[in-house]
């Protein structure tokens, strides 16, 4: 029951991320006006919003103008229900026996959940503006920042509130991980990397801490390799052509949040051994 309430809301919350992704590319703004279709604007009812089901009932078209609508739209309705179903099971697995455990959620529990789908819907507006546009926005990008900073410093409740020994980690490895991006994007001039990388690697570092960067880093940098090696087979890519890197750093930091220690473990035993 736990899992079908959060699926509900997270397919809900995707349906949200879909409007800020299209309207932060208008410049329109996300809190005012009706959902519109964007090929003949016409204003949407409500059961044409209804998400992941409006679009398999209307065929994956407009009701008004029989335009196909892009698969993006219900793929990020079921990513960002998938995922927030994995945060739960992960931050409070214990939900899982019961609908009653709801009630005896505490405060820290509440606000780590929370904080935990806010940067993971972030996270979902990087991967897919940057897979569409090559371009990470600082709108959604220095707010996380900032949020996950003050969740740092003060989201550690068993260390005391505004403990800053807590900021120790996270923050050296997002220095870590922004310099090293960094370098890349100053000695390649910004054709291997553009600087909205830098920005992010920094916020993936503060929000995952070391190890587990180093788990994001080389998940992101092999993915990237394949995706790139296939492209260029397929003739799509060149070896000049630029390819956007954030939807790889986020899959990386995914890895790394729910498999990160599994990861290290295996790695460091196949020296251990």
């Amino acid at each position: 029951m736990v899992a079908f309430v959060v699926f509900v809301f997270g397919l809900a919350i995707g349906s949200f991320l879909n409007a800020v992704i299209y309207r932060m590319e208008k410049g329109e703004s996300v809190l005012r006006g009706r959902s519109y279709c964007p090929h003949c604007k016409h204003p949407l009812a409500w059961h044409d919003l209804v998400p992941l089901l409006s679009f398999f009932l209307l065929r994956g078209k407009c009701r008004y103008c029989k335009e196909k609508i892009s698969f993006q739209y219900p793929l990020v309705e079921l990513a960002t229900a998938l995922l927030f179903i994995a945060i739960v099971s992960v931050s409070s697995p214990w939900l899982n026996q019961g609908v009653e455990n709801l009630a005896k959620l505490s405060f820290t529990q509440v606000a780590e959940l929370f904080y935990l789908w806010v940067v993971a819907s972030a996270f979902i507006v990087i991967f897919v503006y940057d897979l569409k546009h090559y371009l990470i926005p600082d709108k959604i990008l220095y707010p996380i920042i900032g949020l996950v900073l003050l969740y740092q410093m003060f989201g550690n409740w068993e260390l005391g509130i505004g403990n800053f020994a807590s900021l120790i980690n996270p923050l050296a490895s997002a220095l870590g991980a922004g310099l090293f991006f960094f370098f890349i994007y100053a000695f390649s001039k910004g054709r291997a990397m553009g600087f909205g990388d830098v920005k992010l690697a920094f916020l993936l570092g503060l929000f995952l801490g070391w190890p587990s960067i180093l788990v994001a880093l080389f998940f992101a940098f092999c993915l990237g390799a394949v995706f790139g090696l296939i492209l260029i087979a397929l003739k799509k890519k060149g070896l000049k052509s630029e390819v956007p890197f954030a939807p790889f750093l986020i899959t990386g930091t995914a890895i790394a949040f729910f498999f990160g220690l599994g990861v290290l473990n295996w790695y460091l035993g196949l020296f251990l051994v």
